[in-house]
């Protein structure tokens, strides 16, 4: 009888939960509104932002993507990706205790006959985290995770960027307007 009751409430639970997170508004995170049918990504070979904008826009099938730009409605031009890592602060012995982590990325968006959606613009980072040497594989594994993070972010960005333009003016154009 008790087994029962367990497994009626564990049912119920299972068949409430679809209908409180549809109820609350939870939707998984997808990439509608990209204002372009067909889009060709012009990046660096080894480009880890590339590889991430170019499988959320595939996967989107939204936007399909050209191997030529003559073919594209849009060409995301990605410039290189750039690290850095600096020393934040030093221990009284002299030891490094925190590094401060930066990445930076160009990119701009063109479209047909010159027009240019979104001039040249660039994104910043940083991270910070504390180091230790005698954590040192730790470290540096948290080190690549917090460069992943921000190439992450950076790629997150842009498509968010991609999401808010709309066709009707290219990005210079607004621009001019609102002098």
């Amino acid at each position: 009888m008790k087994t029962d009751t367990i497994k009626f409430r564990r049912r119920a639970f299972l068949m409430l939960l679809p209908i409180t997170l549809a109820g609350c508004g939870f939707q998984l995170r997808r990439l509608d509104g990209v204002p372009f049918a067909s889009m060709h990504l012009d990046a660096p070979a080894d480009s880890a932002v590339s590889l991430r904008i170019r499988k959320a826009l595939e996967s989107s099938g939204h936007v399909r993507l050209v191997g030529m730009a003559d073919q594209a409605e849009a060409v995301l031009k990605l410039g290189q990706e750039n690290r850095s890592k600096t020393i934040l602060s030093l221990s009284g012995a002299g030891r490094v205790t925190e590094y401060r982590l930066g990445y930076r990325l160009t990119y701009s968006v063109a479209g047909k006959e010159g027009r240019v959606w979104i001039d040249q613009d660039k994104i910043e980072l940083t991270r910070d985290f504390t180091y230790s040497d005698s954590a040192l594989l730790a470290k540096a594994a948290e080190e690549q995770l917090l460069y992943r993070n921000m190439e992450d972010d950076a790629a997150q960005q842009i498509l968010r960027r991609l999401r808010s333009l709309k066709l009707s003016q290219p990005e210079t154009e607004r621009s001019l307007k609102l002098l």
